[in-house]
């Protein structure tokens, strides 16, 4: 029986938690494999000692102890960022030893060198964390739908923005009364910037399209808003239309470009990502010979995240013991057949939207509204006008049918240009029924 030695960079909440996994299923793993899996070496500045049921794992503060150690045969990083977390993984490569990383961050960013360094090695690279915590949907992409040509992506990819939301929607707080409270219980990071303004769930979407789709994905393909622009007022408005609202990724293939976009999104009530509740992620896939997927966990913690950690392990493991290293590409395409690829230009978007106006209460501002809405080819579903809020405007809120991106920044330029509309009005995209992923 061989034995698979581990070396681990960061010792914190999601490292922490990859040592206790690796520690519990230790007979489990090696009933599936075979072969014993053992974590030899712990790295961390900050750590001085280890939990004593870790037994025989060295603590040490020196990562060259882990790269310089030939016994060593799998490095995880999670130490997040982007440096030294790159340099630390591409000289694991250069050491000839296998790499796992959750850091959705720099596989985003910079997967394409660290790639190509590890195909040139001979070595593999996992990222099953980087995307979703627990749930496994890098393998969903990479092994289990390779035979669809994945038609969009569509999914709820950063556990705090929905908590977030679902607890504006339930207790009717604002954001940033909620924000502070899941800042307290450790939902969100002392700085919230990368999950409330969907920078975290846009890392994600590059990963998921890159694999999905078989192109080079950069992180300025995607068009992001976050969430913090979003009040108690539009949840309200949106409950009564028979929305809710929800930071989704979205991306849909059109043959010859793809979507890319993260933003806040009205949600049919009945449409599967909608009831996705609390910190959980829900990703939905469509592809042409399966139909509708959707995958749903908690997309972030301790153990789940060491789940998907260790999950990583166990198959390079597998491959170094059969002598199959490389067999299925990281991005599932073969390197050469990653193409550069054609992003739809967010100006070219059409869907329905929803308008939350701060108008003054006047006689004939709402036939303006609608002029320059109509001066636009933009057409109105529907007006709701509610009673007057202090200073003497009023919110209209207007549903319109499908229309372009560019036709509604150029209407909401000249709206929030009148002297009757003093503050910048609200925009909301709503997914459409077509995309309810019931059929």
């Amino acid at each position: 029986m061989k034995t698979i030695n581990v070396g681990l960079i960061g010792f914190g909440t999601v490292g922490s938690g990859t040592a206790e996994v690796l520690h519990e299923q230790a007979a489990r793993l090696e009933k599936r494999t075979g072969h014993l899996i053992r974590l030899k070496t712990v790295a961390d500045l900050n750590v001085e000692s280890i939990p004593a049921h870790l037994g025989d794992v060295k603590l040490t503060k020196d990562v060259e102890d882990i790269f310089g150690d030939p016994e060593i045969d799998i490095v995880i990083e999670l130490i997040g960022g982007i440096e030294p977390a790159k340099t630390f993984i591409l000289k694991a490569i250069a050491s000839g030893k296998h790499v796992v990383t959750a850091n959705k961050a720099l596989v985003s960013q910079h997967g394409m060198e660290i790639f190509n360094a590890a195909a040139a090695q001979g070595v593999e690279v996992g990222f099953e964390a980087s995307v979703g915590g627990g749930i496994p949907v890098i393998k969903a992409l990479k092994e289990g739908l390779v035979a669809n040509n994945i038609m969009s992506i569509m999914g709820i990819m950063n556990g705090t923005a929905n908590y977030i939301l679902n607890k504006m929607t339930d207790e009717g707080a604002p954001f940033q009364e909620v924000l502070a409270e899941a800042q307290e219980i450790g939902y969100a990071e002392a700085d919230p910037t990368y999950d409330i303004e969907g920078i975290d769930t846009a890392h994600k979407l590059v990963i998921l399209m890159t694999m999905a789709f078989g192109m080079h994905v950069k992180l300025e393909d995607i068009s992001t808003e976050g969430i913090s622009s979003i009040e108690p007022i539009d949840i309200e408005f949106a409950r009564e239309f028979g929305y809710r609202i929800k930071l989704l990724a979205i991306s849909v293939n059109h043959g010859d470009h793809v979507e890319a976009r993260v933003h806040p999104t009205m949600v049919p009530e009945r449409h599967m990502l909608a009831n996705i509740g609390g910190a959980y992620n829900g990703i939905h896939f469509n592809g042409d010979m399966v139909g509708n997927v959707l995958l749903y966990g908690l997309g972030a913690g301790k153990m789940p995240t060491g789940s998907a950690v260790a999950a990583d392990v166990v198959d390079i493991a597998r491959n170094i013991v059969h002598g199959s290293i490389n067999r299925v590409p990281s991005l599932s395409y073969r390197p050469e057949n990653i193409t550069a690829g054609s992003i739809t230009p967010m100006e070219e978007l059409r869907c329905p939207y929803y308008f939350r106006i701060s108008a003054a209460d006047e006689p004939g501002v709402l036939s303006t509204l609608a002029g320059i809405l109509g001066k636009n080819d933009i057409s109105i579903e529907s007006v709701i006008q509610k009673s007057r809020e202090e200073g003497g405007t009023v919110p209209v809120v207007i549903l319109a049918y499908e229309a372009s991106e560019s036709s509604v920044r150029k209407a909401l330029a000249e709206i929030d240009s009148l002297d009757i509309c003093p503050v910048k009005t609200v925009k909301i995209r709503i997914l459409q029924d077509r995309d309810n992923g019931q059929g």
